[in-house]
């Protein structure tokens, strides 16, 4: 009987999937109805298509590479370094955050340090990354994980000590350890902080693979870039930017599946 739900309740929840509908259709549509209108505006000669290209070549060109068989070589290249920076670098970011947590001394020196290194402009540093590293893929890989580190530590940082200072003063009155108190209140409390930094660090974590292949590698979405650039390839430039954009949209979205699923649990 009390697990009955309610017509307005009902109602409401349909309100809302309609609602939910109707932004991704029109999202979906302004993207197809954009694409026309360039598409149209190319055939008519109303732009410049060696300047900005056009759908159907950008199609035929990743037709052809994927026909070729590079095209997924190039990508899974990409994907790779991505992953394995941006998982490295959110768990360096939040290891050490804990690190600074659990020494206020540590963290106090750090502090400084911190602050010169979240202002600095990460991709000025992969050069010297790259010569540090080498010029392989871990150069590459060391760079996505210098851009996405900085922020991971000042915002799981952050988060810890926000957590209510009462709760972690009832559970030093129960003789509660410093581990217990991280495990069972200030780990807990930070999920949702450090979901929203997963989001983050995707851009991050793409921004450093793009800067470490265009100055070094022969292979990946930033090489396609560069080379079309070199050889006046406008059709390969946009190619190489829209599959980077749809990459990190489905990351984005395998995220807010996380964190729905979190949130659904935590309610």
């Amino acid at each position: 009987m009390y697990n009955r739900v309610s017509k307005e309740h009902i109602s409401y929840l349909n309100k809302l999937k309609r609602r939910k509908k109707i932004i991704l259709t029109t999202q979906v549509a302004i993207f197809v109805v954009g694409l026309i209108l360039w598409e149209v505006a190319a055939q008519l000669s109303l732009i410049d298509t060696f300047l900005t290209s056009s759908p159907s070549q950008i199609w035929n060109t990743f037709w052809k590479l994927a026909r070729e068989g590079n095209l997924f070589y190039h990508v899974g290249i990409s994907v790779f370094e991505n992953v394995v920076g941006f998982t490295a670098g959110t768990l360096l970011g939040v290891l050490i955050a804990i690190g600074l947590w659990w020494s206020d001394f540590a963290a106090k020196v750090a502090e400084p340090y911190l602050v010169v290194l979240n202002s600095l402009p990460k991709t000025a540093l992969a050069p010297i990354v790259i010569i540090w590293i080498g010029t392989g893929y871990d150069g590459i890989i060391v760079t996505a994980i210098t851009v996405s580190i900085v922020i991971t530590i000042m915002n799981m940082y952050n988060s810890f000590i926000s957590v209510d200072e009462d709760k972690i003063k009832l559970l030093k009155t129960f003789g509660a350890s410093k581990f217990q108190i991280f495990k069972k209140v200030v780990f807990p409390h930070s999920i949702p902080d450090m979901i929203s930094t997963l989001k983050v660090n995707i851009g991050l974590s793409w921004v450093g693979v793009i800067v470490g292949e265009f100055l070094v590698s022969r292979a990946g979405i930033g090489w396609l870039l560069v080379y079309g650039s070199q050889v006046f390839q406008f059709d390969l430039i946009m190619m190489g930017i829209f599959i980077l954009a749809i990459i990190s949209v489905a990351m984005y979205k395998i995220v807010s599946v996380i964190e729905n699923k979190f949130t659904k649990w935590n309610q």
